[in-house]
């Protein structure tokens, strides 16, 4: 039976004056004020709405809990909508009361409007709660795995990235994205016969042609909303380009992030890499890799972060060469039998 101290309780889509109470929640989680990435990840469900799903929990002292999603289009080479978890909280003394069943019914619902075909998220193995959470709500490991690569050692190697990479190397990635203008970072750098510099919009059309040949799929909306996002907020995306003779031969699409599922330190996420098959073994995946860490080096970024499926072995194996490794996180998927 539903307890009484249940019944005060609403749920709504979150509004900007919600800004101080999900910043407050946060801290007591975190231990910690992130109050900057929140107004952040608030700012850019304005920006762009359709791709965002937030939803507050309130009672009659205020904002009670919070959930924070947004829509996948494209990441990481998928194909349908998608939707990512991205930040869940509960105020302490509304824990184990229903708020998150509450909250997570909203999102449900409101992903079987949106054509979602499934939910996704991360957490670390280490963190019971929030496994527990995504247990009880029929969340299971995704066929994926993330990876990560600690910055300081990818260091530009003439003898390893002047090289010309193999088939495996600049023939598996399919996509990846970054993109801040400080004035010493995305300097141009001749590297591997590549010339890598901060991606602009002029670069859109080229990079779409590029993504078609690899992929397959026209996905020149998905392109098109992370660059402008890249141009827009350049604290949140790194992106690169690689030109060799003039002409585009890759690109690669990340973004800085300084929160999402309870991350405590700022990391970089690879959401895109993509060389033309026609530049293939030409050293460019590793020469935008290697200015990106160059690059986050400068601004003061640890560690770089991706999921790869456990079927796509050429890409792994190519970030493994680069110094990737698995993860202490853990990928997590629930698809969603109502979407359209």
């Amino acid at each position: 039976m539903e307890s009484l101290a249940l019944k005060p309780i609403a749920v709504r889509a979150l509004a900007p004056a919600d800004l101080g109470g999900v910043v407050a929640i946060d801290a007591g989680i975190e231990g910690r004020s992130r109050r900057s990435y929140i107004e952040r990840r608030l700012q850019a469900a304005r920006r762009e709405p359709a791709l965002h799903a937030q939803f507050a929990a309130v009672d009659e002292r205020g904002i009670v809990g919070y959930l924070l999603a947004r829509v996948l289009e494209g990441e990481f080479g998928r194909g349908g909508r998608e939707l990512r978890i991205e930040l869940v909280g509960i105020r302490a003394d509304r824990r184990g009361q229903g708020t998150g069943s509450r909250l997570f019914d909203a999102l449900s619902k409101w992903s079987g409007r949106h054509a979602i075909g499934a939910m996704r998220t991360q957490s670390s193995w280490r963190d019971h709660r929030m496994l527990g959470w995504l247990d009880r709500r029929g969340f299971s490991l995704a066929p994926a795995q993330v990876l990560e690569c600690v910055v300081d050692s990818n260091a530009w190697s003439p003898e390893r990235d002047d090289a010309m990479g193999s088939a495996d190397a600049d023939g598996a990635a399919p996509e990846i994205d970054f993109g801040r203008h400080d004035a010493n970072d995305f300097e141009r750098a001749g590297r591997g016969g590549a010339d890598v510099r901060s991606m602009t919009a002029s670069d859109l059309d080229e990079i779409v042609a590029i993504d078609r040949r690899v992929t397959g799929r026209d996905r020149s909306g998905y392109l098109r909303s992370r660059l402008e996002e890249a141009l827009d907020d350049s604290t949140l995306r790194v992106s690169l380009a690689a030109r060799r003779d003039g002409v585009l031969a890759g690109f690669l699409m990340a973004r800085a992030d300084h929160g999402d599922f309870g991350r405590t330190e700022p990391v970089a996420v690879l959401d895109t890499i993509g060389v033309d098959p026609a530049q293939a073994r030409q050293g460019v995946a590793r020469a935008l890799l290697s200015q990106l860490f160059a690059n986050l080096a400068a601004l003061r970024i640890e560690r770089v972060e991706t999921v790869v499926t456990l079927d796509d072995e050429a890409l792994a194996a190519f970030l493994h060469v680069m110094g990737f490794v698995p993860s202490q996180r853990l990928a997590f998927v629930r698809p969603l039998e109502n979407a359209a």
